[in-house]
């Protein structure tokens, strides 16, 4: 099981940016995709962007052209950075990745209020 941990979340006014990393326990080269998923309150957790090993990265719609999703192999590590954030991208982030796609981080929340 790979251990996952995310960092980055806060809170930040409507407009804003921040930097969501996740740190793999082990290396994440041959991990075929790694993810980003989100959860508000109230609402079932969704997908915010995954990235393949190989191939096209993958976006909600609610975040394409805004978020974007990357990996460095070397560092083990996955990161989303999130531009002109808006209210309802408030949620808990998680990132989630290894072997079979089954391991989850605890997660970081995000607030985006002014």
């Amino acid at each position: 099981q790979m251990q996952l941990v995310e960092s980055g979340g806060g809170s930040v006014q409507p407009g804003g940016s921040l930097r969501l990393s996740c740190a793999a326990s082990a290396s994440i080269a041959t991990i075929y995709i790694m993810g980003w998923y989100r959860q508000a309150p109230g609402k079932q957790r969704e997908l915010v962007a995954n990235i393949p090993r190989y191939g096209t990265t993958n976006y909600a719609n609610s975040v394409k052209g805004r978020f974007t999703i990357s990996r460095d192999n070397a560092k083990n590590t996955v990161y989303l950075q999130m531009n002109n954030l808006k209210p309802e991208d408030t949620a808990v982030y998680y990132c989630r990745g290894g072997r079979n796609y089954n391991d989850w981080g605890q997660g970081t929340q995000v607030t985006v209020s002014s």
